[in-house]
């Protein structure tokens, strides 16, 4: 390893401990374009919500009972 890249890690080092010491822990992101961060998977109608799972279990077991009962099982 040469002394300009010793000197440059070095350096480089130095500057992400500065940086590390004086963060006070913010973000820019908290003044960007989206505000709030919103969870699409967990309300009822999406289709990984526990409504949504129930909804379809229920609707293919129904269909099931209905072919059977047709079928005359």
């Amino acid at each position: 390893m040469t002394a300009s890249r010793k000197l440059t890690l070095t350096f480089a080092a130095a500057a992400a401990l500065a940086v590390g010491l004086f963060w006070n822990g913010g973000t820019a992101v908290d003044n960007g374009l989206v505000t709030s961060a919103e969870a699409r998977i967990g309300r009822p109608l999406t289709p990984m919500s526990y409504a949504g799972v129930a909804r379809r279990t229920t609707r293919r077991a129904v269909a099931v009972g209905a072919g059977a009962a047709a079928a005359g099982a």
